[in-house]
């Protein structure tokens, strides 16, 4: 089990960039596939990003893909999501997420709010 504490998000304009951090507690962090995600208003959540926890393996959404990037730093025990050009369709709570050996994501964190104005 690992705990998870986002933080980072904010209000910026379109074309501006944040970095989300994801801090885990726990021995098995390395262990974990990290994922990020996302809920806007009205809408499911829906996956944004993952970094998994052996060869580091990336994956991301399309509708990211070239903006966002994901890493991780496992002697700090914590993910990151660097976010460049946002737009305002990335408005959302962003979440991260902890999948033990890459099986189902049972942990989650609280959320972090990102607003992206116009």
């Amino acid at each position: 089990q690992v705990q998870l504490v986002e933080s980072g998000g904010g209000l910026v304009q379109a074309g501006a960039s944040l970095r989300l951090s994801c801090a885990a507690s726990g021995r098995t962090f390395a262990s974990n596939t990290m994922g990020w995600f996302r809920q806007a208003p009205g809408k499911e959540r829906e996956f944004v990003a993952a970094i998994s926890w052996f060869a580091g393996v990336i994956t991301y959404a399309d509708s990211v893909k070239g903006r966002f990037t994901i890493s991780r730093d496992n002697a700090k025990n914590t993910v990151y999501l660097q976010m460049n050009s946002l737009k305002p369709e990335d408005t959302a709570v962003y979440y991260c997420a902890a999948a033990y050996r890459g099986r189902e994501y049972t942990n989650w964190g609280q959320g972090t709010q990102v607003t992206v104005s116009s």
